[in-house]
């Protein structure tokens, strides 16, 4: 009698749920990956979408095409709602699937610390392919609006851009917003100046880039007022509503509000009854398995785990996401090996810092990878050329290179689509000019 195959569901098709499964050649074991999108996103440049440099298709690939030749992963598009450690199930609506073994691989969401309802729909973040066109759309109707608005402080509310976060995301924004208004697209309007919009990045902190060097930190700073980028330190943000922001008692007046402040974990998580941290995150043990259930794992950001190496909780980055999947699929192959003992010689993981790099505008980066630290030109083609590599598909790699080059050259931002449902909020139109 054969033995029935161990089903794997994984939750999720990032960075750690897609190189879980393409380490995973085991015959003997099912592999079913759930989205609730057909794609895989690489959203390390969806900053891009949502500046218009990229098109959605350029950072996107089909899942189903990832896989074709793996025989072994099916993939399904669904939402799952609720996991039952204890029977063994994931729940999506009012379907039920058992498994043998679970991965959680479900990412982060925005975080509003609390305030959700009232400021989500005023600063939109940009964790998904939505968002970053939510924010595409926002931020080319304020030009279109400013265009046609005669009421002046109406016409510098629509033209001031406030980025909440000064993190990699708020800086790469904040970066891509002056850009757009100074470089690209000043000469296709008639009655402003794009030039004069105001860019304002919001940081709580005492500087930028947390994560990164105090060197860094201050390059970064000082590239950006040097775009015209306007840098608030220590600069809570305490309210806001569709006409703009309070800090403390100061009232800044903006149409445009992008939220890059804070991270959380889904919902999803909390349904597992397990130990989390302030951010809802699952404290796993070092073989990133749930403590009392070692056939369920959380990978990516959804983790919270200290490096044994160096002490320190390993970061939401791509790269780390990438390594937690293999590492999963090492564990896996282990447990599967039928050796009892495999999986215990397992080592525990530990984290590889290959460096970090933010991009602040054309020719403009920071990068740090162990002792060493650059900036400028050198930091922004390293940043380029590794963001190229890391994309799956031979499309994407070719349209983001050929995309870049076109927009360097020709000073333009070719994706400047408005799509979905809109209307026009000017308070005293611009009377069209009488024909001669």
């Amino acid at each position: 009698m054969e033995n029935q195959k161990k089903r794997l569901i994984i939750i999720g098709a990032g960075f750690a749920g897609i190189n879980l499964a393409k380490n995973l050649h085991h015959e003997d074991l099912e592999i079913v990956l759930v989205d609730r999108h057909n794609y895989h996103l690489f959203q390390p440049l969806l900053y891009q979408v949502a500046t218009a440099a990229l098109s959605p298709a350029d950072i996107a690939h089909p899942v189903r095409r990832i896989f074709r030749k793996q025989k072994n992963v099916n993939v399904a598009l669904g939402r799952i709602e609720r996991v039952d450690l204890e029977q063994k199930k994931i729940y999506g609506g009012d379907t039920s699937v058992d498994y043998d073994y679970l991965a959680l691989c479900v990412g982060a969401t925005h975080s509003y610390f609390g305030k959700e309802e009232k400021w989500a729909p005023v600063a939109p973040g940009l964790k998904t392919l939505d968002d970053a066109t939510l924010i595409r759309r926002k931020v080319l109707l304020a030009f279109e609006e400013a265009e046609l608005e005669l009421d002046e402080q109406s016409r510098r509310a629509k033209l001031t851009f406030v980025v909440v976060g000064g993190g990699p995301t708020g800086v790469e924004l904040a970066g891509a917003l002056r850009e757009i208004a100074a470089k690209y697209i000043q000469e296709d309007f008639r009655n402003i100046d794009t030039s004069t919009s105001r860019v304002i990045l919001l940081e709580g902190g005492d500087r930028l880039l947390q994560g990164f060097s105090e060197k860094s930190s201050q390059r970064a700073k000082q590239d950006l007022e040097k775009m015209g980028v306007e840098v608030r330190l220590n600069s809570l943000v305490t309210d806001m509503d569709e006409h703009g922001v309070w800090i403390a008692e100061e009232r800044l007046l903006a149409q445009n509000v992008l939220w890059a402040a804070g991270v959380a974990a889904p919902p999803i998580l909390s349904t597992l009854g397990v130990e989390t941290d302030k951010c809802g995150r699952i404290k796993v043990e070092p073989d990133l398995s749930v403590p009392g259930h070692p056939e369920v794992f959380v990978l990516g950001d959804a983790a919270h785990i200290v490096d044994p190496k160096t002490h320190e909780l390993v970061p939401g980055l791509a790269p780390a996401a990438i390594q937690m999947g293999k590492y999963g699929a090492k564990v896996l192959r282990a447990e599967l090996s039928g050796d009892k003992d495999a999986r215990a010689k397992v080592k525990p993981f530990v984290y590889t810092d290959k460096g970090i790099m933010a991009t602040i505008g054309v020719n403009r980066a920071v990068a740090e990878t162990g002792p060493f630290k650059f900036s400028g030109t050198l930091a922004w083609l390293a940043w380029s050329l590794i963001h190229i590599f890391f994309l799956i598909g031979f499309r994407n790699r070719v349209f983001v290179m050929a995309g870049w080059i076109y927009d360097y050259i020709a000073r333009t931002r070719e994706a400047r689509l408005i799509t979905g449902q809109f209307s026009l909020k000017v308070r005293k139109f611009r009377k069209a000019p009488k024909q001669a």
